[in-house]
């Protein structure tokens, strides 16, 4: 079944692997950000999200901006210890672990994503495609969501709202714009690895076509 949405924000930050210590942003929404959008709105664990299409309604403004990050992790083996044992200080004190990080974000944001769900095995007997979209336009139209979906970092909030169908899309762009390579999804079948997987991305008249788009890991 169908969707589009329309999203947008002040600004948003999807950003590059590669590029561990500064944070720098993507110029496009990448598909597993639009489908996390998607996900904090409307989620059930009978059905699975595929985005389609990325309309880029705004044109590609970046700005740096700094932000106060905490640099320690929490360590796994003193997780493991107080498990065990329950006298493992587990505590991080943002206070004396903070730094700051310049990053390159998109400013000014807008899209319309267009996606389709498919009925998983998690589905119960009374589920039906029809009774899902029902639910997902519902709470487009009246903002509802479990979570705060946000672009990239839980910084930049997502405005939502259902995208009528009938109104004409305008994108920002005319002709192709080569984006490199994006982000696809997150490879998650092999039992004890995560592997990312990444796509070609060009802008066509503004749309990042995803529907037959060449996956590469």
């Amino acid at each position: 079944m169908a969707i589009m949405a329309e999203v947008w924000g002040d600004y948003a930050a999807f950003n590059r692997p590669e590029l561990k210590v500064e944070r720098v942003s993507y110029e496009c929404m990448t598909p597993s950000a639009a489908r996390g959008i998607l996900e904090a709105i409307f989620w059930h664990p009978g059905m699975r999200y595929t985005i389609d299409k990325i309309y880029v309604c705004n044109p590609i403004k970046m700005t740096n901006i700094r932000r106060n990050e905490v640099k320690a992790k929490l360590n796994a083996n003193a997780a493991r210890t107080a498990m065990r044992s329950g006298s493992a200080d587990l505590c991080i004190c943002a206070a004396n672990e903070i730094q700051q990080r310049a990053s390159l974000v998109l400013k000014d944001v807008r899209y319309i994503i267009e996606a389709h769900f498919d009925i998983v095995e998690g589905a119960n007997e009374t589920d039906n495609a029809g009774k899902f979209q029902e639910m997902l336009k519902r709470r487009l139209k009246k903002g509802q969501c479990y979570h705060q979906p946000y672009f990239g970092v839980r910084e930049f909030p997502v405005n939502f709202r259902l995208w009528d169908r009938k109104e004409e899309i305008r994108t920002a762009y005319q002709g192709e714009k080569d984006l490199g390579y994006l982000l696809y999804d997150m490879d998650y079948s092999a039992e004890g690895r995560i592997q990312p997987m990444f796509f070609h991305a060009i802008l066509k008249n503004g749309v990042l076509d995803l529907t037959d788009c060449e996956v590469c890991r």
